[in-house]
């Protein structure tokens, strides 16, 4: 057996810097404005922010303390933390989860982040010349495979085969050459880069106007009141049956005055106001907002636990973490928010955007826009750029608590612990690249991993935090070396609130997302992931989900045969 050498960060801004690259990525500038169109903008911000202090920034801090407490007994993966943090030997199991979910994620994650690498390529190279949302779409659906499984194996120009060994490659570099050489030297230029990037795309959106004169509604005023605006008009028709259902929402008011104008003299037509409340009352929304929450912040994940865990006792955790994810709402909501749907809805209009998802905004539909925006090809470039520069930091975060656990779990050094990564997340990666069609396997490892497995562990650690380890010692160990103390209210939020909203909103997303039951109606149906599982059995549904069981046997048996988790340290 080979002793592992004892890592820790070189600095403290370093540090601050690899836990905000680990959450500002994809979900940052792609899945946010997707959500936000998805919900409504306005309503979804307020649930996004309460949801932030509710449980965002709570779960934060717990891992953090967590961590470096863990950290000073000599573990730095979720299994030993929980197993030294809780004296219960069960709780070393459920700390598996904590390297399952990044090391699963990473599988499908890098697919991603090759996508975004490859856009910039493409970008750069003009090949990225399209005045349709359709031609757009058709390049992605070929570059990505989706068509057929096995088609995204190519290695041209415009498929996906060389940059995702081109990104696997750079990830596996970089991690093997630790956390300070590796993972902090590359986030302190890597995180600063891409801000000034976005800074620079962002100062083009806001200057982009009215493109289209003949469409003035099309404008980065309209865009930026579809993000924000806490009321929404909508124009609805009366289909055969006779029901209203919506048409599309409208924002410019002089759009707005013509609808209603409209409206007045046609029966069959008629624009509603709805509230900021009503649009609360949308049980789907506040659980967009949570897990967006979880995406953006990389809390549940099981990565800030062990990023923490290589803190000294001294370093401060309280006012690092505060830090880091205001670093990372900064990122989100003054940059993610600001550049993808004001630049969107000025090109496609309001209509164009509304309802649109993650992948459909973000690959079909800005790459539309920035190909028909002036000096689109330098500015496409430099926005994919900015995605694979936060993808990578991301990444490597979900590459970290993989290789803490092998080498903690099995006395292996870094080398041996990058080589059994990376046989391991190449596997991974290389099924989710074959079975393309549909993303049907991207989708299915991220639902039951990227979000029902986050819920969960999210869960655990705010409880073991409150209720385990106890809120006052909690407290007491959060302000050792601390800058700034936390306020005590979130004594009361840690210990009751949290774990209670997140139970609520945990028992609403499975009703909702499993048992397919509208929550405002009552009725559903079964969900497209327990169909694929049960009902219509679907080949690549069942080896994804098989491949995720059998990764997660891999490491229970490996922490069962570590005799290090069987002897429970004293505390220091």
């Amino acid at each position: 057996m080979v002793k592992a050498i004892k890592e820790s960060w070189n600095t403290r801004l370093g540090v601050i810097l690899a836990v905000a690259g680990s959450a500002v990525g994809l979900g940052n500038f792609l899945r946010f404005p997707g959500q936000a169109a998805e919900y409504g903008g306005g309503a979804f911000m307020l649930a996004y922010f309460i949801s932030f202090i509710l449980i965002g920034l709570p779960i934060c801090w717990a891992e953090w303390v967590m961590g470096r407490h863990g950290g000073q007994a000599g573990f730095n993966s979720s299994p030993g933390i929980f197993n030294y943090i809780t004296k219960k030997r069960g709780f070393k199991y459920l700390g598996v989860i904590g390297v399952l979910v990044p090391v699963i994620i990473y599988m499908y994650y890098v697919y991603i982040e090759a996508w975004c690498l490859g856009y910039a390529v493409n970008f750069l190279a003009g090949n990225m010349d399209f005045a349709t949302i359709e031609q757009s779409s058709e390049f992605w659906g070929g570059f990505i495979g989706i068509g057929e499984n096995g088609s995204a194996l190519g290695f041209g120009l415009s498929q996906v085969g060389v940059y995702l060994l081109l990104v696997f490659l750079l990830n596996f570099i970089l991690i093997y050459r630790g956390i300070a050489r590796g993972i902090e030297l590359f986030c302190k230029y890597a995180m600063p880069t891409l801000v000034i990037i976005a800074f620079i795309i962002l100062l083009r959106v806001l200057t982009l106007g009215t493109p289209d004169p003949a469409m003035p509604e099309r404008n980065v005023s309209n865009g930026l009141g579809f993000m924000w605006n806490p009321v929404k008009n909508v124009v609805e028709i009366k289909d055969a049956s006779g029901a209203w259902v919506v048409d599309r929402e409208v924002v410019d008011p002089e759009a707005l005055a013509a609808a209603q104008v409209a409206a007045a003299s046609d029966s069959k037509l008629q624009v509603r106001h709805i509230s900021m409340f009503e649009q609360l009352f949308n049980p789907q929304l506040w659980l967009a907002a949570a897990g967006q929450i979880f995406f953006s912040l990389s809390v549940g994940f099981g990565v800030i636990i062990t990023y923490s865990s290589y803190l000294s006792k001294k370093d401060d955790v309280v006012l690092s973490g505060l830090a880091a994810t205001s670093a990372n709402e900064f990122c989100e909501v003054a940059l993610g928010g600001l550049i993808t749907l004001p630049a969107a809805v000025t090109f496609l209009g309001v209509a164009g955007v509304a309802g649109m998802g993650t992948f459909g905004l973000g690959f079909n539909v800005l790459p539309m826009v920035f190909a028909n925006m002036p000096f689109g090809e330098l500015f496409g470039f430099l926005f994919f750029f900015l995605l694979f520069l936060a993808a990578v930091t991301s990444s490597l975060s979900m590459l970290q608590p993989g290789i803490a656990f092998l080498e903690e779990a099995m006395h292996i050094n870094r080398k041996q612990s990058v080589a059994l990564l990376g046989l391991i997340t190449a596997v991974g990666c290389g099924f989710v690249l074959y079975f393309s069609q549909d993303v049907k396997a991207l989708d299915t490892m991220d639902f039951w991993v990227g979000t029902f497995l986050i819920f969960v562990l999210s869960t655990i650690q705010i409880i073991i935090f409150g209720w385990v380890l106890g809120v006052d010692k909690g407290f007491k160990l959060a302000h050792e070396g601390a800058a700034i103390r936390i306020p005590v209210f979130f004594k009361f939020v840690m210990k009751y609130v949290s774990p209670l909203f997140l139970l609520t909103i945990f028992g609403l997303w499975v009703a909702a997302n499993l048992f397919g039951i509208d929550l405002r109606t009552g009725e559903g149906q079964y969900s497209n992931y327990v169909t694929d599982l049960f009902i219509e059995p679907d080949t690549v549904a069942w080896l994804s989900v098989g491949l995720i069981a059998l990764v997660a046997g891999l490491f229970l048996f490996i922490t069962a045969r570590n005799p290090a988790y069987r002897k429970l340290k004293k505390e220091p």
